[in-house]
Parts: C-alpha cells; sequence; structure tokens
C-alpha cells in the first residue's frame, strides 16, 4: 500500500495492528486512514469505529480482498468512507484516496458490480 501512495501523498505512518492503527490516528489526526480489514487483535471496520468515534479521522478507506455484500454494508454503516478490493488497488487505490478527501464515498468497481 505505502508504494502505491507514497509518489502521491505524504504516508505518515503504517502499522500492522488495529490497536496501533487507533494509537496513531489519535497521535497524529491525518486527513485520511487507509487499513486493511484484517488486522490481528481489532479488525479494520472495528478499529474505524474507534477512530471516528474519537474524533481522530472521519475519512477511512478499506483496503481488502472481501467481496461480500454484507461485510460491504458493515463497513458503509461503521461509516467508512471508501471499499477498495486489493485486486483493484494497483488501478483505484490513489482515485479512492482522492474522491474521499474531495468528500465522497469510494467502492471498487468489484464491488460496485456486485451491487447491480
Amino acid at each position: 500500500m505505502y508504494d502505491l501512495l507514497a509518489p502521491e501523498f505524504e504516508v505518515v505512518r503504517a502499522v500492522r495492528e488495529g490497536a496501533a492503527l487507533i494509537e496513531a490516528a489519535l497521535e497524529l489526526r491525518p486527513d485520511i486512514v487507509v487499513s486493511d480489514i484484517n488486522m490481528p487483535g481489532l479488525n479494520g471496520i472495528d478499529a474505524a469505529r474507534e477512530i471516528r468515534k474519537h474524533g481522530a479521522c472521519d475519512r477511512v478507506i478499506l483496503l481488502t480482498v472481501y467481496r461480500e455484500p454484507q461485510l460491504v454494508r458493515s463497513a458503509l454503516e461503521a461509516g467508512i468512507r471508501g471499499y477498495v478490493l486489493k485486486l483493484d488497488a494497483g488501478e483505484e487505490l490513489i482515485a479512492a484516496v482522492r474522491s474521499v478527501l474531495a468528500g465522497d464515498t469510494y467502492l471498487s468497481r468489484g464491488i460496485a458490480r456486485l451491487s447491480c
């Protein structure tokens, strides 16, 4: 993920665990958080809920392999603003970040096809 984002954006920290993600967001107050769903400890959706609850960042994008509609719905209900499939990340992650920073919600094309 860092390699995809670094040429366009300042990446302030990378973490591997849900609790560390919350800690970093509270400390750094980033403009946007990009997280995996599947992390040790706290998953990305629950970490995003905590980050938003504490006002650390309200723009969270999930980068994931999971395409299940109920998981996408859960993420959106938790306030996730972007849902990008890892398969599509090379083509879509930068566009997703730009879109979410502009105030929009972004769903990977692979997810949009599932909902049709």
